[in-house]
């Protein structure tokens, strides 16, 4: 089947020049700053489809047996649904960007990265309303100018997720898929984790690891993501049909800045899913206890720690994500560059952890980190938090990242030209491509809108278009008519034409 996935980035927020501000009141800010200027559109998100607490383990935790009515100019509730078909929005006290749905790990990262755009426009957005003393919420001052920051952890013992989504068939058995993951989740970050000062979830502890997310984590599997989080999430919301698809939420995963790190975060747990719904078997690379040896893996910079097997192995991290290697197999070109890159940084990672930096994102900084330590800086200074935090600065004049990549010293895969333009196109081969498309050309037409609906307001009322199909709904499908339809009555009678079910709703 083709795999549909894509990520979710809560962004670290921050306000220099008043600190005491609230970021759930700043991230509001930077959300409806963005709508504001940058659109012009504000309408709410459609609940109707969601269900985040039911259970892939076969049971549903909802507290409501009715769809919830959100205002969406309350505060910390903030709402935008992007021209590239993505969501932005407040998750907690984050801006959150929510990628549209994607057909490869490459075309994936690249909208990762489109992400940054939207944010550092939102910032600028920010700061020029401050010059102006204009603010965009009732009953509230002004924004002060914001800094963005794509990481996990603010430090003081809270974690903010970046998240992955990979669509997987309803026939494949969850159990399965889980235990084949749980070995490699752990021991992926060797590849994919973005680095960070301090241990324990406080960093209580002073010294460097290998992932920002990996001391979050208590128990294997588990419905929670800010608590109790578990290595797998069995939150069981397919955004799809649900008799033939479900969505594996994966809350792992760190922020990356490198883009060869998220091409492989996406890419490898890609093949290995499928390899799992092909029949491979990964029972014997079990963990005995895998949440000690997530932290132990990220805690061990030679990458020499062995890991301990159900069966009484012991394993590097390495050398069990060489047998998922070994185990999956390309299916296209696409699948190829993924697999290259992976033995490349894994014959890398086993020379020399810092022969990677340049590459990889936790090299890279431990390089920027422990270069200070040997001309003296002590470990508990201060100053090297702020090379960790500096580096995910997403702001290209300020970030560390951005500084690497301008000096040549950090590799990329991809364009900044063609960032921007993930960043204002959907893509034209997933559904995304109908949502940000009538977002853009009919927004003062749109009254809601979710990854599985539009609702359009017509004449005598709202239509509700859903687009069930990840795979539907693309530009080569709908093109045509959209582009013809001069209104939102026409457009909403192309797409019924066209086969998309359409619920109307008379005005009371």
């Amino acid at each position: 089947m083709s795999r549909f996935l894509g990520t979710e980035t809560e962004y670290g927020i921050a306000t220099p020049s008043r600190p005491e501000l609230s970021p759930i009141v700043t991230s509001t800010h930077v959300v409806v700053a963005y709508a504001a200027v940058e659109t012009g559109a504000r309408f709410r998100w459609d609940f109707q489809d969601e269900s985040p607490l039911r259970d892939a383990r076969g049971f549903d935790l909802r507290r409501y047996r009715t769809v919830p009515v959100v205002n969406s100019d309350a505060l910390g509730v903030a709402n935008v649904v992007l021209d590239n078909g993505a969501r932005y929005y407040v998750d907690h006290a984050h801006p959150e960007y929510s990628a549209p749905e994607c057909r490869s790990a490459f075309q994936a990262m690249v909208y990762d990265a489109a992400g940054d755009v939207i944010l550092n426009r939102a910032a600028a957005d920010i700061a020029e309303l401050a010059r102006q003393d204009v603010s965009v919420l009732k009953n509230h001052e002004p924004c002060p100018p914001v800094k963005i920051y794509k990481n996990n952890v603010d430090g003081k013992g809270a974690s903010y997720g970046s998240h992955e989504n990979y669509q997987y068939s309803r026939d494949t058995d969850f159990g399965v898929l889980a235990a084949s993951l749980i070995p490699f989740f752990v021991t992926r970050q060797v590849v994919v984790g973005a680095g960070r000062m301090g241990r324990g979830e406080k960093g209580e502890e002073d010294g460097f690891q290998i992932s920002q997310r990996a001391d979050y984590f208590c128990q294997p599997i588990s419905l929670e993501t800010t608590l109790n989080r578990g290595i797998i999430n069995t939150r069981d919301e397919p955004h799809a049909d649900p008799d033939s698809y479900g969505r594996l939420h994966v809350i792992i995963g760190d922020a990356n800045m490198s883009q060869t790190a998220n091409l492989l975060k996406l890419g490898m747990t890609a093949l290995v899913i499928d390899a799992v719904e092909a029949g491979v078997d990964f029972s014997d690379l079990k963990l005995a206890d895998p949440v000690a040896e997530l932290k132990a893996v990220s805690h061990d910079l030679t990458l020499t720690h062995r890991l301990t097997l159900a069966d009484g192995r012991e394993l590097t991290a390495l050398e069990i994500l060489a047998a998922y290697r070994d185990r999956v197999t390309a299916g296209d070109a696409e699948d190829e560059r993924v697999l290259a890159a992976w033995d490349e940084v894994c014959g890398l990672l086993a020379r020399d952890p810092l022969a990677a930096a340049g590459i990889l994102d936790w090299p890279t900084k431990w390089q920027l980190i422990s270069s200070y330590m040997e001309r003296g800086v002590p470990v508990d200074d201060a100053k090297l938090k702020l090379i960790d935090l500096q580096y995910t600065d997403i702001d290209p004049a300020r970030s560390l990242y951005h500084a690497l990549v301008r000096a040549g010293r950090m590799r990329t895969l991809v364009s900044p030209e063609e960032i921007e333009r993930a960043a204002d196109t959907p893509p034209a081969d997933s559904r995304a491509w109908l949502r940000g498309t009538v977002v853009s050309r009919f927004a003062e037409d749109v009254a809601a809108a979710s990854w599985q609906s539009l609702a359009l307001r017509v004449p005598g009322g709202l239509a509700r278009v859903g687009i069930p199909a990840t795979d539907g709904a693309t530009e080569a499908e709908l093109g045509a008519a959209v582009g013809a339809a001069s209104d939102a009555e026409a457009l909403v009678a192309a797409l019924e034409a066209a086969g998309l079910p359409v619920e109307r709703v008379a005005d009371q």
